[in-house]
């Protein structure tokens, strides 16, 4: 079932994920909802804050980054193959050059803007098996988990932009908060007055 992104504005999106054991409920269900909503957005990356539930789970899969050429033939075929869940993650060490790249958000539709990342990031995670995980990932793979790792962080990508960039984006960002957006997949603009 493909279900709305919460947009820009939620306070889902700004809670710490609570960490989740195998006995959470229709985990495997709501994987694949969650699958399908990221599919279905044309992303390649969905962390669980983005659905409305503030627990710490993403998923990734950055087939799409495999097709483009600019990349090296080494990182492309990497790339080709990387589709992950992630449970419970912890990055224990970012390392490697800060380097730029103009990312984007489903939450965050129609806003894009350059984000420096460390190169190089070690994470622990629990697969959805739940078997504890270690890996050490480079390059764009890096870049999309450090990404939707901040989303269990209750971080967003605007966050990381300097203060000009900030007001620069300002009214794109209130007018997502007020729902005044159009996207090509479901989204949910949080209204106070229904809480």
């Amino acid at each position: 079932m493909i279900l709305p992104v919460f947009a820009y504005g939620d306070p889902v999106l700004r809670k710490v994920g609570v960490d989740i054991d195998k006995d959470y409920p229709n985990l495997e269900g709501l994987l694949e909802n969650m699958w399908e909503t990221m599919e279905n957005a044309s992303g390649v990356g969905l962390a669980a804050p983005q659905i409305g539930k503030a627990i710490r789970l993403f998923l990734v899969d950055t087939t799409p980054f495999a097709e483009d050429d600019e990349l090296e033939k080494n990182e492309r075929i990497f790339l080709a193959d990387f589709k992950k869940v992630f449970i419970n993650a912890q990055i224990i060490e970012e390392t490697g050059d800060e380097w730029v790249f103009n990312e984007g958000c489903l939450s965050i539709p129609d806003v894009r803007e350059d984000v420096f990342r460390n190169d190089t990031i070690t994470i622990e995670y629990l697969n959805e098996e739940f078997e504890p995980q270690r890996s050490v990932l480079k390059g764009l793979a890096a870049r999309v988990v450090q990404h939707e790792y901040d989303h269990i962080e209750g971080v967003l990508f605007t966050d990381k932009l300097s203060s000009l960039k900030k007001r620069l984006i300002k009214k794109k960002l209130d007018n997502i908060t007020k729902g005044k957006v159009k996207t090509d997949y479901r989204m949910r603009f949080y209204n106070p007055k229904k809480k």
